[in-house]
């Protein structure tokens, strides 16, 4: 699994002009699954994200956790994550599993999150969604199960 993690002071997502999701401060996930990822692949992103220390303490040090601020997650799907541009003009996306297991992996991630005490809006998987996010810091990240 693949997330790009951004810290952000405020986001959304809008599928057909609805807001699906909706946090203040907190972590925007943009959250991709290839073909061998496992539910050890998601427990082990929960896990770590919740725990990353990249909040500020009052000393403006980057030692306080998703947990320590009670802050939420935007979590939205996003196989392009898995895109490979390395040959012509068109990225392939051979690298992203299918959707049926994309969105099992998905859920079971956000449930994990969930499970943690973490509040987790997301968008609607598989849907064309606008994202909107206050960039704080600007603080991004991204982690892979993979490396």
């Amino acid at each position: 699994m693949k997330v790009v993690l951004q810290r952000s002071k405020k986001a959304s997502v809008t599928v057909n002009g609805e807001i699906k999701g909706k946090i203040d401060s907190g972590l925007v996930l943009l959250v991709g699954v290839t073909h061998d990822d496992t539910e050890q692949d998601a427990a082990w992103l929960a896990e770590k994200i919740i725990h990353l220390r990249i909040f500020e303490d009052e000393s403006g040090k980057m030692n306080e956790s998703l947990l320590d601020r009670g802050a939420s997650i935007l979590s939205i799907s996003q196989f392009t994550l898995y895109g490979d541009c390395k040959k012509g003009r068109r990225p392939n996306f051979m690298k992203a599993a299918p959707g049926e297991q994309a969105e099992k992996l998905y859920e079971t991630f956000n449930r994990l999150l969930r499970e943690q005490g973490v509040h987790v809006e997301t968008g609607v998987f598989g849907a064309m969604m606008d994202v909107a996010l206050v960039n704080d810091g600007p603080v991004t990240l991204i982690l892979n199960t993979k490396d």
